[in-house]
């Protein structure tokens, strides 16, 4: 127990540098209230790194006495941390890993309050089943992705998934059912917000098959600012890495012409044209959007993204010119999360030809096209 009396001016920094919250690693914990009963007031102890007395834990025979009133030697925590470190397990809890703590936690803090008020984003989640395996995605998880670009508008995010959902991506419902509830959720959550003006800028973080990533790009278009976060496998976070200095995508055209267009996105994995034909007929055009080393963490950074962006919308432009404005174009895709997402947002509606969307379980399936089905000249039997 702490026999220093700690000036109040110290308490004051203290409790701003904390932001109200205790220091203890993965705590967080609001000080200010009692979170059973939502009452406010001060459940907060200040703690000594370096005990004021040196019989104390992790005292020192001299550092005690001129560290006790140092605000870098004290610690803002909750009422079962400063048991933690001082009583129950004071051998785990050694004077470098507190100041670790103290150190990342006022960082953080600093980081976060420093961000301009023009930088507020709405966070939008959306995840949908993938085979077996749901997909949950969380505020906690995705949000520390924002900074220190932008900072979340409100908490909790809008979140556009299907709750307990019993249908899976092998059943031609799951399809139905999955779209219609992805447009009802994003009219009813964010557009009318875009509309009002209530909503300026989004943060995108999704799990879901391509072809409804592909839907939700769509959906939030270009009209209004977002930015695509990806989930990486290494280190498994959203936030966006350096990415290679030199990095560039291939666009490999096809050798003959025909009325039948497919777009063979080969990012995350190779696609074998064979597997194509398969679906489509010999007389497929196939043109393939690929890097030298397909992967399913190749995307890092933004400029990796930016520069698919660009490839797209210069790419449909291209194969439109080719094949005719009443053609219709066939998706078979392996690509990452943000880039589903992205070729969606720069698919314009009005300019662009139809994407039929193709997903693959044990071979590949039509799921449903996007734009205007009745301009297409191409029918292939499921």
């Amino acid at each position: 127990m702490s026999k220093t009396h700690i000036p109040e001016r110290v308490k004051i920094r203290l409790w701003g540098k904390a932001a109200g919250r205790c220091q203890y690693e993965g705590c967080n914990e609001p000080l200010w209230k009692d979170s059973l009963t939502e009452s406010e007031f001060n459940t907060a102890y200040v703690a000594h790194i370096i005990a004021d007395s040196p019989n104390g834990p992790r005292g020192h025979k001299i550092l005690s006495k001129k560290l006790a009133k140092d605000i870098n030697n004290l610690m803002l925590m909750c009422d079962k941390h400063h048991r933690l470190i001082d009583k129950e397990d004071e051998d785990g809890h050694p004077v470098e890993r507190l100041k670790e703590m103290k150190k990342n936690h006022e960082l953080r803090i600093e980081m976060v309050t420093s961000v301009g008020v023009n930088r507020k984003s709405n966070v939008l989640l959306y995840g949908a089943n993938i085979g077996e395996h749901s997909s949950p995605i969380n505020f906690e998880k995705t949000t520390p992705a924002m900074l220190p670009n932008r900072y979340p508008a409100e908490n909790p995010a809008i979140e556009l998934s299907l709750k307990n959902s019993l249908f899976r991506d092998d059943q031609d419902m799951y399809w139905v059912v999955e779209r219609k509830n992805l447009k009802n959720q994003f009219i009813d959550k964010v557009k009318r917000r875009i509309e009002l003006g209530d909503i300026r800028h989004l943060s995108v973080f999704a799990l879901a098959p391509q072809p409804l990533l592909i839907e939700l790009g769509v959906l939030i278009s270009d009209i209004i600012q977002a930015d695509v976060y990806q989930l990486h496998r290494e280190p498994a976070d959203w936030k966006w890495q350096d990415g290679p200095e030199s990095f560039e995508y291939i666009v490999k055209e096809p050798e003959q012409i025909h009325d039948k267009v497919a777009l063979n996105l080969s990012l995350s994995a190779t696609i074998d044209n064979g597997r194509i034909i398969k679906v489509m007929g010999d007389d497929t055009s196939i043109w393939t959007v690929t890097i030298p080393i397909p992967n399913n963490d190749y995307l890092k950074s933004e400029n990796q993204l930016s520069k698919v962006r660009t490839l797209f919308r210069e790419l449909l432009n291209r194969i439109k010119s080719i094949h005719g404005h009443d053609n219709v174009i066939h998706v078979f895709p392996s690509i990452p999360v943000a880039v589903a997402i992205e070729l969606g947002r720069v698919w314009m509606p009005k300019a662009d030809l139809p994407l039929s969307l193709y997903d693959e379980k044990d071979g590949f399936h039509y799921t449903f096209t996007i734009g205007d089905t009745i301009r297409s000249k191409v029918i292939v039997s499921q």
